[in-house]
């Protein structure tokens, strides 16, 4: 396991999908099966890649940024910053493992939206 690998190729996996190219981003990172957890998304390569074609044609102007990446074993975690249309934003927890070929092969996730008031001074990120 290359962990410093598998970490880009999360990030360039995420980013190719989420900026409208999610076919390119499963033919360069996905292995032969994908497991998926979110339940807003159908399991399997096609419910990926449908979800996220989707989201392209509905949000095209959706944003974004990588704010950290951590890498354990067959493991990845994206902590991520989204700003969706309206300045609706959200903070996101996505989780990779990747097969013995350095594939993504599973994914889950948890999101939150970025709260306007909070009962602290610390930032989501």
């Amino acid at each position: 396991m290359n962990s410093e690998e598998n970490k880009k190729n999360a990030v360039a996996f995420y980013k190719t999908a989420y900026e409208g190219n999610p076919k390119k981003a499963v033919e360069q990172y996905v292995g032969d099966n994908y497991i998926q957890h979110n339940p807003d998304v159908a399991d399997g390569l096609n419910g990926f890649i449908e979800y996220f074609e989707r989201m392209r044609n509905e949000y095209p102007n959706k944003s974004i940024e990588f704010v950290r990446c951590i890498a354990e074993g067959d493991l990845v975690a994206l902590h991520t910053h989204q700003v969706w249309p309206e300045n609706d934003q959200y903070v996101t927890m996505d989780f990779f493992r990747f097969d013995q070929e350095g594939k993504i092969c599973e994914h889950w996730d948890a999101i939150q939206q970025v709260p306007e008031q909070s009962e602290n001074p610390n930032t989501m990120y």
